[in-house]
């Protein structure tokens, strides 16, 4: 093997491996409603569905898209959380670390 195709399939591989994370990337998963941490935050999809005896602080209107933790547009059905890491919440959702926006 010569020199020059020696060091253009290393830099092939090189650059294939860099680039095959991209190309296997996922959209981020959403919340699962039974995650530990969502139940520990009373996390649910639906804010219709929030039982307001357990989680007194919930009051009607309260939704994940305006929340001051929202990160996604207000219109986004699906946004992040920083409480949450990667994964997605719903925007219609709600937690009780809901925050006014200000």
């Amino acid at each position: 093997m010569t020199s020059s195709r020696r060091i253009f399939l290393m830099t092939v591989a090189a650059c294939g491996s860099a680039s095959a994370p991209l190309a296997f990337a996922q959209a981020p998963a959403r919340l699962d409603e039974k995650d530990p941490q969502a139940v520990g935050l009373g996390y649910v999809e639906d804010a219709a569905k929030v039982d307001a005896k357990k989680f007194p602080k919930f009051a009607k209107g309260q939704l994940c898209n305006n929340c001051a933790l929202w990160k996604a547009k207000p219109t986004d059905p699906w946004g992040g959380c920083p409480l949450f890491g990667t994964r997605l919440v719903a925007g219609k959702g709600w937690c009780n670390a809901w925050a006014k926006r200000g």
